[in-house]
């Protein structure tokens, strides 16, 4: 057992950020605790971080007998080449503990958060029985939590990572239920908090709950191991859990415990450390990775007309969205659910997937193939390549809904096998990235995000939806999208109002304006990006097509223009020279002002989607204008509820 400090002997390391604002104190006592401020404002008051580790039959929590410490700096640049800048800055103090029994805990402080990771030098195996992980705050707070809810099969740790926020103060959160990450919290000041991790890697995901001591705040927890597993409908649901969250090696870092700062919300949507903090790049040549956007079947129910032949899971379905890929240069097109039988080696009849893909192949467009998560695990060995040798260039694997340590071990060994038969991975149903997107960059997103597949079905009550959609819309790019890119789906063209919008699964249309849901492909992160819509209703549309095929997916900068979670967000992107914006609103209409400043000297013109006089009635409304701007020019945009702006800019020739 470790022989921990009296509360009088308790040491106080500090360590301040590279700009002098932000204090980490760590008290190393009777517990291992760290709080945080900034400018002398309290971020969190004291938390507890500790393992509890198990060796030879023998249990003791590590985090409290501290040897030595250590201070240092990072100054690196990291290359980013498939991300929405093409490189980050990991700039930031570091301080290291080094404990008994061959742990040690490091702590950096950035300019943007604080961040605190275990590790260990131990020989052999160790098992880790649980991981405290304390995040209290100073006063009853307001909250965005997304609560974890649907869990499958009543399974406390299975669910698809999908959650509205609440909006409450801490004293009305629910004691006991789950939420994900990130978890926002209000500050003094207008700043924010966000409770998150990145690097989890042959670890479990991090889950928050509510402290049960009393304590104003939250606390890890992680899904126990699963030791036994069923198939339960599309899921792999674990029947018997061990006590204890993992069995790892004994040489090892653990995931980074993260709290990003902000002084103003629009800071939220442009922090890195998701990446910075993410495992190294394993690959050494990623050159053959190929992000893009794909047409999409599932989302618009393959609702195509105009065309001589049955629309459905067939070939001739195919080579019509290949030929709508192709005619707007977009890179893929996806083959959802119902292509295959359990069995991904059994195509359904009517589909000639080789010609499928030949075809596209032909025409510079590249076929991914929907897989269950159950059947790529099994079968993925002789999938991967016998796909891979056919032409087609990805999977999207839907339907993980878990993050204990085995699903993220295998998400991991997944994307391996995948790099090494050159496929690139949509990991849908899943987590979001954490770091994985990093390590392996062919996945190239991740979904975890209330997307628009959502708005086929949402509730009514009182005949309008139970949930606020465009005020999530405005929501998700502060807080999940600080989690790396997220596979929401944009680009549907039927479009409702509030008070008039219907599911509708066969037919489905969205809240919002169109000019707001064309302002999303400047704004959600996605190296894969798929077009919901179908090419039909894409085709009716095309002015519209014309613009969204003309926005990338990654980028070489990225500029927050201004934002408030859950009302507005104004962001700007460049790629070679261009630059690509969008602004969002919530159910508010409201006037903004955007900027230039950005785009430096000489005469440039501005391609730009705006809503329509009558958007706030007619949603599908919108105006189409091309102006000729300068860096001095500041533009006066109304947008309408649940509107959006958007343009594309580029210097004139």
């Amino acid at each position: 057992m470790l022989t921990a400090l009296s509360p009088a002997e308790a040491k106080d390391y500090r360590l301040a950020s590279p700009d002098g604002r932000t204090l980490v104190t760590v008290s190393a006592g009777t517990t291992l605790t760290w709080q945080v401020s900034r400018d002398g404002c309290t971020v969190l008051t004291p938390s507890e971080m500790a393992l509890t580790i198990e060796e030879g039959g023998n249990t003791f929590d590590v985090g409290s007998k501290v040897l030595s410490s250590r201070t240092g700096r990072r100054d690196i640049i990291i290359p980013t080449p498939i991300y929405h800048k093409s490189a980050v800055h990991d700039l930031c103090n570091t301080l290291t503990l080094k404990l008994s029994d061959g742990f040690a805990v490091e702590f950096r402080a950035y300019c943007s958060g604080v961040a605190y990771r275990f590790s260990t030098t131990r020989k052999g195996d160790l098992t880790v029985r649980d991981e405290t992980a304390e995040f209290n705050i100073d006063g009853d707070r307001d909250l965005f939590v997304p609560y974890v809810n649907d869990c499958r099969a009543g399974e406390r740790w299975c669910y698809s990572f999908e959650s509205y926020y609440d909006e409450v103060p801490f004293s009305q959160t629910v004691p006991d239920s789950l939420a994900t990450i990130p978890l926002l919290v209000s500050l003094d000041g207008g700043r924010k908090a966000a409770i998150m991790e990145a690097g989890a890697e042959d670890y479990p995901g991090m889950f928050l709950k509510r402290s049960p001591s009393g304590n104003m705040g939250f606390t890890a927890e992680f899904a126990p191991y699963p030791l036994e597993t069923a198939l339960f409908r599309e899921n792999i649901i674990p029947t018997r859990r061990a006590d204890y969250i993992a069995r790892t090696s004994g040489e090892r870092t653990f995931p980074w415990r993260v709290v990003v700062i902000s002084d103003r919300d629009a800071d939220l949507a442009d922090c890195d450390l998701a990446m910075i903090l993410a495992p190294e790049c394993r690959l050494e040549d990623t050159s053959w990775i190929r992000p893009g956007k794909a047409s999409w079947e599932w989302w618009s129910g393959i609702h195509i007309s105009g065309v001589d032949f049955e629309a459905g899971v067939n070939t001739a379905t195919y080579k019509y969205f290949v030929d709508f890929s192709a005619a707007n240069g977009l890179e893929y097109v996806v083959i959802d659910a119902g292509w295959s039988g359990r069995s991904l080696m059994e195509v359904r009849s009517g589909l000639d997937l080789q010609e499928v893909v030949d075809y596209a192949s032909s025409k510079g467009v590249g076929i991914i193939l929907w897989a269950l998560w159950s059947s790529a695990l099994e079968q993925a060995p002789e999938v991967f390549p016998h796909y891979a040798r056919m032409g087609v260039r990805g999977f999207k694997v839907d339907y993980i809904d878990s993050d204990d340590q085995e699903t993220v071990r295998k998400m991991f060994e997944m994307a391996a096998l995948a790099a090494e038969n050159r496929l690139v991975l949509d990991f849908h149903g899943a987590k979001p990235a954490g770091g994985l997107h990093r390590a392996y960059p062919n996945v190239l997103n991740f979904e975890g995000v209330k997307g628009l597949e959502n708005s086929r079905w949402i509730d009514l009550v009182d005949e309008v939806p139970i949930n606020d959609i465009p005020r999530y819309d405005v929501t998700c790019p502060f807080t999940r999208m600080l989690l790396g890119p997220m596979d929401f789906t944009p680009g549907a063209m039927d479009h409702a109002t509030w008070e008039k919008y219907v599911g509708d699964e066969s037919n489905p249309h969205v809240i919002g304006t169109r000019a707001h849901h064309m302002a999303m492909f400047a704004i959600y992160e996605a190296p894969l990006q798929m077009l919901a819509d179908s090419p039909t209703k894409f085709m009716r549309e095309q002015e519209c097509t014309d613009f969204i095929a003309k926005v990338p997916v990654t980028y070489d900068r990225t500029a927050v223009l201004d934002g408030r979670v859950g009302e507005y967000l104004i962001m700007a992107r460049e790629k070679d020279g261009v630059w690509y914006l969008g602004a969002l609103t919530d159910r508010a209409s409201r006037d903004i002002v955007i900027d230039l400043c950005f785009l430096g000297e000489g005469d440039f013109t501005a391609d730009i989607f705006a809503d329509g006089i009558n958007a706030d009635r007619c949603q599908e409304d919108y105006k189409h204008t091309s102006v000729r701007v300068t860096s001095s020019d500041r533009l006066k945009v109304h947008l309408a509820e649940a509107g959006g702006w958007t343009a594309r800019i580029e210097r004139e020739r």
